[in-house]
């Protein structure tokens, strides 16, 4: 896991164990994203967009898969329903009569 990323901020583990059983993957990073967590083949297994306002992380593996009984899935799942429920709650302008 990459210091200092979004990642980082979610898990208080260092490395962790993923269900990453896919064919492909990303070979390199666009312009403007960030490694979040590599395997230790060099995979990249989880990147984010640097400068992104609001929540932002992508993984390469299945948290949904048995996330219940997953530690680490429960705390990915549960940062991205905190941050859907503050996007929904944000104060916003008053929209125009139609």
């Amino acid at each position: 896991m990459q210091s200092g990323g979004v990642l980082e901020r979610i898990l208080p583990e260092r490395q962790i164990q993923v269900n990453s059983v896919h064919g492909q993957g990303v070979n390199r990073l666009a312009d403007g994203l960030r490694i979040e967590a590599c395997a230790p083949d060099g995979l990249v297994e989880a990147f984010s967009v640097e400068r992104a306002t609001g929540f932002n992380l992508c993984v390469q593996w299945h948290p949904e898969w048995k996330a219940a009984s997953n530690p680490v899935s429960v705390r990915l799942l549960r940062a991205f329903g905190d941050a859907c429920r503050a996007y929904r709650d944000r104060p916003r302008a008053p929209q125009p009569p139609r």
